[in-house]
Parts: structure tokens; C-alpha cells; sequence
């Protein structure tokens, strides 16, 4: 006999996000990520603009997608729902972790590196954190232990959200773009539009800016908050910066321009978003509305990279 079918809860689309209600969860989990980030970046060949070490959202939390090992792959997945950590391997073999309250990141660390040694996976990794508020190597830290499941659960259902508006906005561009995917050093959920045209290198920058700003950019994200920006926010600056950038109008009103380590930047309050009628509209207005200051005063040919409509017979 079958069981009656379950109703779907009813979920808020844009739940709300205060950083300091959840930032001690956040900081652990932001270490968890880096963790895994990092095996990423040693397993995954070179893609242009860092593309290789980025996490993706899921309909259970956040993955790796496949990595090449040996001849078969390696793939990592945060599930969100029922707190697992899961590796799992293209030859059926697989192990999991527990994601609980009082699990530091050394202990999440060492439980990684023993389940990836069960799975005959040798990665050695820079285990310490990458331009983050820790400096603590991931073995040593047993400071960072915080994890309440519902506060991640509720993080990981607003980034499933922006995922859908930030797939449906990157389909509107013909040119290049990067696939909607999570930055582990700053926690920030983006895509970027690129016009094509290459810039001039800075030979004082990091070897991470010199690859991800060697072209023209319009780059657009979401994230949870932190030291400095203490709300989670949307944003969208342009690279290079054209001049007058900060004088364009953007949408909805609540949207504004901020200094940016010398250069304007587009932000949009998260809070302030869910307050309105239509937020996802809302949403798609602002990244459209940054974009198009952006394109237009850097003279991208806008016309040329607006995807149409389909005209259906």
C-alpha cells in the first residue's frame, strides 16, 4: 500500500539573513568551505579567470561537481538537509561526515583528509585559510566550532534562490560568461559578463587579480556579509571602472553606489530587497539596471550581446 503523497512546505523565497544571528555559524562553515575549496583548486586543470576552484549550488546544499583523479573522479557535496558532508567517487566508493554543532575545523579537517585517504585520494593541500579573518592553519584550529543546521539550511534557501535569478539573468547575454557559481575565499555567490577585450595587466597585483581582471568585466554577486559589510547584499561594480560610473541611475530605489578600494560599486541591501512587492523582480532590476550603466559608459555593443526572445511559430 502507498503512503499518501506529502505537501511541499510553504518556504519564504527571500527568508531572512541578519549576519549577527548566525555569524559564529557562518565562520565555521566558511572554513568547512575553504577546506573543500582547496581540494578543488589542487584536483581541478586550470580554467581561465579561477573558474576551476569554484562550488556550485545544489538542490541539497553546495558541490564540486566531478574532479579528475588517477582515471576516475572525485566529487564533494555539502548536503544542507540532512548535514552531510558526502565524497563520493566515479568507482562507487563513497564516505560521509557529519556536519554538527562542536565540530571544529581541525576535526572537520582531519575527518576529510581520513575519509579521503579511505577512498585512495592523496591530496595535499595549503591547509591553512585563504584571505580570511582566521589565520589559524585548518589542523589547529579548534576555536571554530559553531553549527546550527537551521541557520545553514536558511542560508543555503536564499542561495538557492539567487542561483534561480542569477541563471535567469545570465541568460540574457550572448557574450562570454562564467557559469553561477560560489567563490570559497569570500563566500560570495556571482556571475560575471565579460565584453571580450583584453586589459593591461597590473604587475603589482596578486596572481589571483592578475588572472581574474585581465579582461573588461561586469561582475555581479551575493553575499552573506562580513567585517566590513555588516548585511548581506547584492553587488555589481565594472572592471575597469568607467568614469561617471557612481552618477547612473540603478533599480529599485533602495539600490545605491558604495567606494570600493577606490571605484564605485552597485549594492542592494538583502533586507531591503525582501521587504518589497516583487523582490525577484526587484532583483532582476537591479543586476539589469547595473549592467547597462556598466555596458554603456565602457562601450560594450550592448545590442550585439542581448539575447532576444524566441520567436515561436
Amino acid at each position: 500500500m502507498s503512503s499518501a503523497p506529502t505537501t511541499p512546505p510553504v518556504l519564504d523565497e527571500f527568508p531572512a539573513l541578519p549576519l549577527e544571528e548566525w555569524e559564529h555559524t557562518k565562520d565555521t562553515l566558511h572554513l568547512y568551505i575553504q577546506v573543500i575549496g582547496k581540494i578543488r583548486l589542487k584536483l581541478m586543470p586550470r580554467r581561465n579567470h579561477w573558474w576551476n576552484v569554484t562550488l556550485y549550488v545544489t538542490n541539497r546544499g553546495l558541490a564540486t561537481g566531478p574532479m579528475p583523479y588517477k582515471f576516475y573522479t572525485l566529487e564533494c557535496a555539502f548536503d544542507f538537509i540532512d548535514h552531510q558532508l558526502h565524497l563520493h567517487t566515479s568507482t562507487g566508493a563513497s564516505e560521509s561526515i557529519s556536519l554538527q554543532d562542536g565540530l571544529s575545523v581541525a576535526e572537520f579537517y582531519a575527518q576529510v583528509m581520513k575519509a579521503l585517504e579511505v577512498l585512495g585520494v592523496h591530496v595535499d593541500i595549503l591547509a591553512k585559510p585563504y584571505d580570511n579573518k582566521s589565520t589559524v592553519p585548518f589542523a589547529q584550529d579548534h576555536t571554530h566550532a559553531t553549527y546550527h543546521p537551521e541557520q545553514v539550511h536558511r542560508y543555503w534557501r536564499v542561495l538557492v534562490t539567487v542561483d534561480q535569478v542569477l541563471q535567469e539573468f545570465s541568460g540574457r547575454f550572448y557574450g562570454k560568461t562564467c557559469p553561477v557559481q560560489l567563490y570559497w575565499h569570500h563566500m560570495d555567490l556571482t556571475v560575471t559578463r565579460f565584453s571580450g577585450r583584453k586589459v593591461p595587466v597590473n604587475p603589482e597585483a596578486s596572481v589571483v587579480e592578475q588572472d581574474a581582471y585581465s579582461h573588461e568585466v561586469i561582475s555581479f554577486g551575493f553575499w552573506p556579509g562580513d567585517d566590513q559589510v555588516r548585511y548581506p547584499a547584492f553587488y555589481a561594480y565594472t572592471f575597469p571602472s568607467p568614469e561617471g560610473l557612481d552618477k547612473e541611475p540603478l533599480q529599485p530605489r533602495q539600490a545605491t553606489w558604495v567606494d570600493s578600494n577606490g571605484s564605485p560599486m552597485a549594492i542592494l541591501n538583502y533586507e531591503e530587497l525582501r521587504q518589497l512587492e516583487n523582490p525577484r523582480q526587484a532583483l532582476l532590476d537591479f543586476l539589469e539596471s547595473a549592467y547597462q550603466a556598466g555596458a554603456k559608459l565602457a562601450k560594450w555593443p550592448v545590442e550585439e550581446m542581448e539575447v532576444k526572445p524566441l520567436k515561436v511559430t
